[in-house]
């Protein structure tokens, strides 16, 4: 809209500047100016010239871009790298959010999309997908021209956190109990499989490695002096292809040595088998709300309850800081000698 305003000169002439301000979504996109000695010649200039700007692109709206699409592209440019994430994109994309215009997403939308998801899933969950779409906008942005409002994120989870749509995922502090523990361990005696399940949940157990973790480990990058190990790829909120070594505790390094050498890899199985596998043993002795991880968290445990430091603990577990490695440190009150 463009604005005239009357100024005079030093010399008392009188100036009309004749201003042009272009707003999109409450951003200033476009603007300019120009002087004129007569206010017809100001008005007829500013007609003139919005007039212009409306066949340009400053006022045409964008070729439209779906954030389902929008998604796709992050995927592609930036691959998931950890199994939750790339599970919960591959939802994303099936829901009806995923058919809107990326530019022109509101709060209104994410607030209908997160009410949907509350009739399926639990806030926690739900708190994912607006995660993720945020990622995948704001990222994105960056790459391709969106003129979606990342404002809406913050507007959206404030309103849905206060009417309890979206929440924090809850802290796991499950662990195995003794009588379980035997239970499995007879389960994988009875019931061979080509995977040595009763060796690789023990190794879990005693060296405090995750499902994946567990599979990657290569003959190559055991240190047998000092009973160390390198672990390639580990998981990490920021960065990839990171690489650390970790001490191997003397039970978990007797099951190494247990293994027979067939290739490069200490345990050459898929971690998903292994997994479907512990699922199952879990399901038959209705043991339940017990994972594969949660033995790394009964691993950590046990760690501490050896009345190691949390930096030994780090060296066996590899947690890079204390906040995460505390989360698996629920110790027995009852166990304290004070």
């Amino acid at each position: 809209m463009a604005s005239i305003t009357k100024r005079t000169k030093t010399d008392g002439t009188a100036v009309y500047d004749a201003a042009i301000k272009v707003r999109k979504h409450g951003d200033i996109v476009h603007r300019e100016k120009k002087s004129f000695t007569k206010l017809k010649l100001a008005r007829d200039w500013a007609l003139r010239r919005e007039l212009e700007l409306q066949e340009q692109a400053v006022y045409k709206e964008k070729e439209r871009i779906s954030v389902g699409t929008v998604i796709e592209l992050y995927i592609k440019e930036f691959p998931p790298s950890g199994k939750t994430k790339s599970r919960d994109m591959a939802k994303l994309l099936k829901q009806e959010i995923c058919k809107k215009n990326a530019h022109t997403l509101s709060v209104r939308d994410l607030i209908i999309h997160i009410k949907r998801r509350n009739e399926e899933c639990l806030p926690q969950t739900a708190n994912n997908d607006l995660i993720w779409l945020n990622t995948a906008i704001k990222t994105m942005s960056g790459l391709i021209d969106l003129d979606t409002d990342l404002g809406i994120f913050e507007t959206a989870r404030g309103i849905l956190r206060s009417e309890g749509l979206i929440a924090k995922s809850a802290q796991r502090d499950r662990r195995p109990t003794r009588q379980e523990l035997w239970q499995l361990s007879r389960y994988f005696v009875e019931h061979a499989t080509a995977v040595p399940m009763l060796h690789i949940m023990w190794f879990a157990i005693y060296s405090a490695r995750r499902q994946n973790e567990i599979t990657q480990i290569l003959w190559d990058d055991i240190n047998h002096d000092d009973k160390t190990c390198l672990m390639r790829d580990l998981k990490h909120p920021t960065k990839k292809g990171l690489n650390k070594r970790f001490k191997i505790p003397r039970r978990a390094y007797k099951i190494i040595m247990r293994q027979p050498v067939n290739g490069p890899k200490v345990f050459p199985y898929n971690s998903k088998t292994c997994g479907t596998y512990f699922h199952n043993a879990c399901k038959m002795l209705d043991i339940r709300g017990l994972t594969f991880h949660d033995l790394r968290h009964e691993a950590t445990s046990r760690l501490f309850e050896q009345d190691l430091s949390i930096v030994q603990v780090q060296q066996v577990t590899l947690h890079s800081n204390w906040d995460t490695l505390k989360r698996y440190a629920n110790l027995n009150p009852g166990d304290l000698d004070i």
